[in-house]
């Protein structure tokens, strides 16, 4: 397999794994502590040195397996890159305390999501979405105090509009505060309008930094939902019912037809073709990799073969097929 390759978290210092690998669905709902030793070390060893998690995973049991896998490995602190997120809250029934980005609410989050992980600080610290009803100052300046704590060493946000993170981004910058560093958006064949279009500016502008989620678009450009839905897939799980007509879309599903066509061709599987798509774009800086047992994680981290066989001639390929305006 070829080498894992690194790239700088936007215009910062830290170096990323181009794919990375994240426990959202998986743990605490298909993966248990001793299981998620196994995916971590996998994707370890295979170059891997950064592993996303959030709050809201399974109501904080995601970020207490990692946490307490990572402590059975006994891995040294300096040698991952570990993140997660915070607005929903699992306190869903205390004001204050879910759906927010409010100064209480964050700074007792962190103190939760360290406490579950086993650690003193996390290296990447995300608002999970925006809060239309806090004030983005209030937001910005609680995010730069965790930063500036100690208790995180960047910040960034989740599923913003470039107008949020532009307000954001400025009034760090009159204040002189800590700036947010990353954006964490949906990324896939299927799903490009925030990274290929809103956030085009700000890349050039100031540096943003992506780690991409969802490459297989819940699954859909595995390929695995073309006859129907699987028992054990994610979207056979109790909570995903709005999962279920998107991966069974027929369109969607003769699109991943004829993309399976060009990863036969060039030796890759459909699902290590689509995560590679998402890394050849040079404005992101990691791709999040999920898998619920071992046997995913080699097969999706064998996306960095198929990266280098994307020419342009292909990549036009796949945009012919994936184009919302070609006619079917």
């Amino acid at each position: 397999m070829t080498d894992m390759t690194y790239r700088r978290l936007g215009r910062s210092g830290l170096k990323v794994s181009v794919l990375s690998f994240g426990s959202w669905v998986t743990f605490g709902d298909q993966v248990d502590t001793a299981l998620a030793k196994e995916c971590l070390t996998a994707a370890r060893d295979a170059g891997v040195n950064f592993f996303d998690n959030a709050e809201a995973y399974a109501g904080g049991q995601s970020e207490q397996i990692m946490g307490d896998a990572i402590a059975e490995l006994g891995w040294e602190r300096h040698s991952y890159v570990i993140s997660t997120k915070i607005y929903w809250g699992i306190h869903k029934d205390v004001v204050n305390m879910a759906n927010t980005l409010n100064r209480k609410y964050l700074m007792q989050a962190i103190d939760g999501s360290l406490e579950r992980l086993g650690l003193d600080f996390v290296d990447l610290l995300y608002c999970h979405r925006a809060d239309p009803e806090t004030p983005i100052e209030e937001t910005v300046w609680a995010m730069s105090d965790i930063v500036s704590s100690g208790k995180a060493l960047y910040w960034g946000t989740s599923e913003w509009t470039a107008e949020e993170l532009r307000a954001a981004y400025e009034i760090a910058e009159r204040h002189h505060l800590h700036k947010p560093v990353m954006e964490q958006p949906q990324y896939n064949l299927f799903e490009t309008k925030k990274v290929e279009r809103e956030y085009a500016r700000l890349y050039e502008d100031w540096g943003l930094g992506l780690t991409t989620w969802s490459p297989l678009a819940s699954g859909l450009l595995s390929g695995k939902y073309a006859d129907g839905i699987p028992e054990g897939s994610r979207a056979s799980l109790p909570g995903y019912e709005w999962l279920r007509d998107f991966v069974t879309d027929p369109a969607k599903n003769e699109q991943v037809k004829e993309l399976t066509v060009i990863a036969e061709r060039l030796g890759v599987t459909v699902s290590q073709l689509a995560i590679a798509w998402c890394a050849a774009n040079p404005n992101v800086s990691t791709v999040i990799t999920g898998a619920s047992n071992v046997d995913q994680v080699h097969e999706n981290l064998k996306a960095l073969d198929a990266l280098e066989q994307l020419t342009p001639e292909v990549l036009a390929e796949i945009a012919e097929i994936t184009s919302p305006f070609r006619k079917r």
